[in-house]
C-alpha cells in the first residue's frame, strides 16, 4: 500500500484509516451534521488529524460530511457481501480545493465537463490531488494554474486554511459502491488582484472545465443556504436576481457570456445519478466558510 496520505490520531495512536471507514466517524463524529472542530498538521503531502490536540498541530478546521455519506451507510457485514467490489488495499486520498477571491470580494467557481467520469457537469472551486511531498498550497495553486491558467505573482495574494470535507464517489449509496474516497482542505487564497483583472487572465482548460463564473456574497449566501439531502432549504434571501453571468467555453477556445438561471445554483443533490447542473456539497459547504470568514 502507497504511503497514508490522511493519518489519524486516535488517543494519541496513529491510525491510517481505510478507504471504506468514514473519517469522520472514526475521529468521533455524532450522529448530528456537523461540522466537528477537528485539530490539523499541514504537513508536506500528508494530514494528519485528531480530534484533540496534539504536539505538532498547526490549526484547528471544522470537518464536515455529506448527510447521506455512503460510507456511514455502510455497515461491516455489508462490506463483507461476496461480490461487493470495494478496495481492501487502499487508503483515504488528500485533495485540496482552492477559493480564490478577488480584491472585490467575489469568488472564483468552475463547472466541470460533462465528459469527465468523475462528478461531471458540477460547479465546484479548481482543485485535485495533491503530490506526494508537495506543500498544501503549492498543490492548490499548481491545481488552479492547470484548471483555469490562473498563476498569481508571489507577494500578491495571502490565504488561509478554511475547512475539511469528507467527500466520496458516487456520493450516494443507492447510486453503487464508492470508488473514491477523499478528505478535501478548503484553502481561501486572497488575491490583490479586482475580479476584472483576473478575468482577463483566465484561460481555461477545456478538457476540465466548460465554464466560470465569479460569486458574489449575495448570491453565495443562497447557494450555500440550500440543504443538500432534504427537500426543504435553508432560509433564503427575500430577494435574488434572476440569473448570474457565467462564461461558458466554445469549441474555438473561445468564451461567451452565458445568463445562468439562479436556480440552477439552488438545486439539491438529486436521488439518482442523473448529471444534472449543480453545485456539489463541498462546494457549499466551504461557500458557508467563506460567508463566515467575509463577514468576521
Amino acid at each position: 500500500m502507497a504511503a497514508a496520505r490522511v493519518l489519524l490520531l486516535l488517543a494519541g495512536r496513529p491510525v491510517s484509516p481505510s478507504f471504506v471507514q468514514s473519517v469522520c466517524r472514526l475521529l468521533g463524529a455524532g450522529p448530528g451534521l456537523g461540522p466537528w472542530p477537528t485539530h490539523c498538521s499541514l504537513k508536506r503531502g500528508r494530514l494528519v488529524l485528531s480530534d484533540g490536540p496534539f504536539p505538532g498541530a498547526s490549526t484547528r478546521l471544522p470537518l464536515q460530511r455529506p448527510p447521506f455519506c455512503p460510507f456511514v451507510a455502510l455497515d461491516q457485514q455489508q462490506l463483507r457481501t461476496p461480490g461487493a467490489e470495494l478496495p481492501t488495499n487502499r487508503g483515504v486520498d488528500l485533495g485540496v480545493a482552492v477559493m480564490l477571491q478577488s480584491s472585490d470580494q467575489t469568488v472564483l467557481l468552475t463547472r466541470r465537463t460533462r465528459t469527465l467520469s468523475v462528478s461531471p457537469n458540477l460547479w465546484v472551486h479548481p482543485g485535485g490531488h495533491v503530490e506526494l511531498d508537495e506543500e498544501l498550497l503549492d498543490g492548490g495553486l499548481r491545481e488552479l494554474w492547470e484548471e483555469s491558467g490562473l498563476q498569481l505573482p508571489q507577494g500578491q495574494f495571502s490565504w488561509v486554511p478554511l475547512g475539511l470535507w469528507e467527500s466520496a464517489y458516487p456520493p450516494r449509496l443507492s447510486w453503487g459502491l464508492p470508488r473514491y474516497h477523499h478528505i478535501i482542505l478548503y484553502l481561501l487564497v486572497v488575491s490583490q488582484e479586482s475580479q476584472q483583472q483576473l478575468q482577463a487572465r483566465i484561460q481555461p482548460n477545456p478538457s476540465e472545465v466548460s465554464a466560470f463564473m465569479w460569486l458574489g456574497p449575495d448570491v453565495a449566501a443562497a447557494v450555500a443556504a440550500t440543504e443538500d439531502g432534504t427537500e426543504t432549504p435553508r432560509h433564503l434571501p427575500q430577494e435574488l436576481p434572476p440569473s448570474v453571468l457565467t462564461a461558458e467555453l466554445e469549441e474555438d477556445g473561445g468564451a461567451r457570456p452565458l445568463a445562468l438561471p439562479v436556480s440552477t445554483l439552488l438545486r439539491t443533490t438529486p436521488t439518482t445519478a442523473e448529471g444534472k447542473e449543480r453545485v456539489s456539497s463541498g462546494t457549499k459547504f466551504a461557500l458557508r466558510l467563506w460567508l463566515q470568514h467575509v463577514h468576521r
